[in-house]
């Protein structure tokens, strides 16, 4: 199957749907829409297998954003041109830093020096932009105010930096998938992106909503309608999937590449009409699109820079313990809630056995308990452990889960010898296996064992980010080197201030892949890449208009 760079119904992006289209023609206007957007003319766009002369002009993207959720909605709004001042009458309840907002007014934030404002903020993330840019969103949110943002956004459209965002869904990400009947953790206020609230799109909608915290369906068509509303559309492309991201060298020919430096980001060649051209060390990103009819359509796209915004969703946490590969172990809450709603479980005499002391683990005893569904839930924490979640979530605001709590507290095994008929809990046992009879082998932290009956297993202890996609799967980039990415444990090591890969040059990574599972908290990253690009791209400018760049990269 030939494969096209730039090609695959990407191009399709941005052409209505209305009629069909040839290949070439989804191909000119993918082209035709870069190089208006680049400003310049892209001559032709060669196949990939085609040999590259040094003169050709090849488009290249100076974004690649992989991930549709919160964290790329957020940077394509940046990216697209939308800049963030101090509104005329706010005041920010932190003197210091409203004087230092005060300093600058005239700038927007992404002008401004970020490591500067966020010197002695303290909040609720690791990431000094992050804790910075929520407290101008929602100032003292974390001691329970109510405060409006000190900010207001104005589009300037000159602050434009072409880019794409590349999602397996619709906007919104995982939000689509996750259970619809629980409510999330966070306030609906919290989930919100910059320049639309989502108490003012639940009035535009005549949504009735009647509590702070909102059911995940809501949330997942606020970020939809978001794209749209915000005129973000151009930039984004459902169904697609990556399978490569990798460096790619671009030279006279290959000897030239092969004598590229790794480590280098730039190098200047003599190219054959005698002029100096700045040489990008680009990205190459590979996938396909999945189309209407199920097949599979390849393309590549070259990106000077690559955003990884994918979250960790993708891969489900395992016990790699035997027996876990069987039909009825289950690893997420939408299998479980699609075996109840067809009916698999009703009239089952045997429990559910639940792995896991996490919300969505709370969320599953809840599904199962409201459904009259007996459980059994297996934990390896004590229910006194002063980490777990439900300790830190005031009773007040989360009763449902404080109820889960309860139950893992007081309907115990070690409480009474017998299963409870509704639910029963054993803190501090292990599973060590499934067997093929619908069992499994518990070991309680004293040692002794236990065989327990089933009907369906659900192991819900937590996910992990799936860069298969990355060299070695992206563990070169964690702050444990060799090691797989995990939001908790082992994050993508960034430049704090820019959210750039300390370990490779020209990629970035925001959201949960850096520690920030809060929406609130993911914004800041979106606002170090801006940053960090719109600075870039000046440099950039500054460099043709001086006559000493222009080359392969985007001008």
């Amino acid at each position: 199957m030939p494969v096209w760079c730039c090609r695959c119904s990407l191009a399709g992006h941005f052409r209505s749907y209305s009629g069909p289209e040839t290949e070439g023609q989804l191909l000119n206007s993918f082209v035709q829409y870069f190089g208006d957007s680049l400003g310049r003319k892209v001559k032709r766009m060669p196949l990939i297998e085609e040999t590259v002369l040094p003169g050709d002009s090849l488009l290249t993207l100076p974004v690649v954003i992989i991930g549709n959720g919160p964290s790329g909605i957020c940077l394509s709004y940046l990216l697209s041109g939308y800049r963030p001042y101090l509104s005329p009458e706010a005041i920010h309840p932190n003197p210091i830093l409203h004087t230092k907002l005060e300093e600058a007014r005239h700038l927007s934030i992404v002008d401004q020096d970020l490591e500067y404002l966020s010197e002695g903020l303290e909040g609720r993330s690791s990431n000094p932009v992050a804790v910075l840019f929520d407290t101008l969103l929602h100032p003292d949110a974390d001691f329970g105010y109510d405060y409006p943002p000190v900010l207001h956004w104005k589009l300037e459209q000159h602050n434009y930096i072409p880019h794409i965002v590349l999602g397996k869904g619709p906007p919104g990400g995982a939000w689509h998938s996750m259970e619809g009947s629980m409510l999330t953790i966070s306030f609906g206020d919290w989930m919100e992106l910059p320049g639309l609230t989502f108490k003012e799109w639940s009035a535009s909608k005549r949504r009735n909503i009647k509590s702070d915290r909102v059911m995940p369906e809501e949330i997942a068509c606020y970020y939809k309608h978001y794209v749209k509303v915000m005129g973000l559309q151009k930039n984004f492309r459902d169904n697609v999937y990556i399978t490569s991201v990798s460096r790619l060298y671009r030279g006279k020919d290959d000897e030239d590449r092969s004598q590229l430096n790794e480590n280098i980001s730039t190098q200047h060649l003599e190219m054959e009409d005698g002029q100096k051209s700045l040489i990008k060390r680009n990205w190459e990103v590979r996938g396909y699109q999945r189309a209407t009819d199920g097949s599979h359509v390849p393309f590549c796209l070259f990106a000077e820079n690559v955003a990884l915004a994918t979250g960790t969703f993708d891969s489900p946490g395992r016990l790699q313990v035997e027996g876990e590969d069987f039909p009825f172990v289950l690893h997420s809450m939408s299998d479980f809630g699609a075996a109840i709603s067809k009916g698999k479980l009703r009239g089952k005499a045997d429990p559910v056995l639940i792995v896991g002391a996490g919300l969505t683990a709370a969320d599953a005893v809840l599904c199962a308990y409201n459904n009259n569904i007996p459980v059994i839930h297996v934990f390896r924490r004590r229910v006194t452990d002063t980490s777990l979640i439900f300790k830190q979530l005031p009773k007040e605001l989360y009763p449902e889960y404080h109820k889960v709590y309860q139950m893992m507290c007081t309907q115990s095994h070690t409480v009474d010898s017998n299963l409870h008929s509704a639910y029963t809990s054993f803190p501090e046992h292990n599973v060590l296996s499934f067997k093929p009879e619908m069992k499994c082998v518990l070991q309680s932290a004293s040692g002794l064992k236990k065989i327990l009956k089933f009907s369906v297993a659900l192991v819900l202890i937590g996910s992990h980010p799936n860069l298969f996609f990355l060299k070695d799967q992206g563990h070169s980039i964690g702050h444990h080197s060799n090691q797989p990415i995990t939001c908790k444990g082992n994050p993508i090591e960034i430049d704090p201030y820019t959210y750039e890969c300390t370990k490779e040059a020209n990629l970035f990574a925001l959201g949960p892949l850096v520690g920030d599972n809060f929406v609130r908290f993911l914004k800041g990253g979106a606002l170090g890449i801006a940053r960090c690009l719109a600075i870039r791209q000046k440099k950039k400018h500054e460099l043709i208009e001086s006559g000493d760049g222009g080359g392969d990269g985007v001008p």
